[in-house]
């Protein structure tokens, strides 16, 4: 099956903290001449696609917005399936997830709420983690970003989403509707946006838990590189098995190109 679009995650592949990972602009010049299409996913909730595409022009890539997919946005978007009219909601994350919340008529309250929805959030304090557990035991649906368990910072790393997450869930005896990878719906809002078909979808990320598996999930072909979290070790270790493997995003689109975009 010949690949006509790319799903790309973004830390670990494209960059390190503030630092590119090789020729970006190079890369993503070569694939609009092959052509293939490319959209970035990313499990990071806190910044909007706005800045995604303004941190993509610092390194000369030009981009739309409509072209950046995060976890924030995606439970904004299977939250409205449900609530199609919006509605008070008790918010624990950050600007990427709260603006894509207010996109579909969502605000922060802290009572009569339809649903908590968490994300990522630097500051977050026990308190605010003990109304959201209240809250979900009084009956709202619960919905998170993604289950990440680290977060890369310029210092390092932290833990991420799903440590927020699993305390949530352990407090309050109930299980998330999560939208990020693993989970298939961030991808497959993705390949729509694309018009393309998962199986000539290429998804290529850095983590093999999140990325890789939601690519399969998703019915994805699949591409690791080793420029980030996962390692090849950690292949056979996770039992997680990508198409393709690369040290990092130039010398994967060398393979592909030697293959002819085949997988």
């Amino acid at each position: 099956m010949k690949i006509k679009a790319i799903i790309c995650d973004m830390d670990g592949v494209l960059w390190k903290d503030q630092e590119p990972i090789g020729e970006l602009f190079a890369y993503f010049e070569h694939l609009k001449k092959v052509p293939i299409q490319y959209i970035f996913a990313t499990n990071n909730s806190t910044k909007t696609p706005e800045q995604y595409q303004q941190k993509l022009a610092t390194f000369n890539v030009s981009i739309s917005a409509n072209q950046v997919i995060t976890s924030g946005a995606t439970v904004a978007f299977e939250l409205a399936k449900k609530y199609p009219q919006g509605g008070p909601v008790y918010i624990i994350g950050e600007e990427g997830l709260i603006k894509a919340l207010e996109e579909y008529g969502f605000f922060h309250s802290e009572s009569n709420v339809i649903a908590v929805v968490g994300g990522m959030e630097h500051n977050l304090n026990s308190e605010k983690l003990d109304k959201a557990s209240s809250l979900i035991k009084k009956g709202a649906d619960f919905f998170f970003s993604n289950m990440d368990s680290t977060f890369p910072t310029p210092h390092g790393i932290i833990p991420g989403a799903g440590a927020l997450l699993a305390k949530l869930e352990k407090s309050s005896g109930t299980k998330a509707i999560v939208a990020g990878k693993p989970e298939p719906y961030m991808l497959l809002q993705a390949i729509h946006r694309l018009k393309t078909q998962p199986e000539e979808t290429l998804v290529i990320g850095d983590r093999l838990e999140t990325d890789i598996l939601g690519g399969k999930n998703a019915g994805c072909k699949t591409a690791l590189v080793l420029s980030g979290i996962s390692s090849e070790k950690d292949i056979l270790k996770q039992s997680i098995y990508p198409e393709v493997v690369a040290n990092n995003l130039g010398e994967l689109i060398k393979k592909m190109e030697q293959n002819q975009w085949k997988i």
